[in-house]
């Protein structure tokens, strides 16, 4: 903007850039859970909660984002 502060809108670069990085959290959570699965022998547990952390981290990263870029 003119006056030196940002613009505290989200363009659509922004947004794409905010599902991927939510898809990413999941999707690395998953990845993590499944290797410790095949090495511990404990199939769904850590998968399960690797999704769940991978949720949880997507929704925080998320939300200091927006919170930033509407600041």
């Amino acid at each position: 903007m003119a006056d030196g502060h940002p613009d505290p809108t989200l363009r659509g670069r922004d947004l794409v850039g905010l599902g991927g990085m939510l898809a990413g959290a999941v999707v690395l959570g998953l990845v993590l859970g499944l290797l410790l699965d095949k090495a511990a022998g404990t199939e769904p547990a850590f998968t399960l909660v690797g999704i769940g952390l991978g949720i949880v981290a997507g929704i925080v990263a998320f939300w200091v984002r927006v919170r930033s870029a509407l600041r």
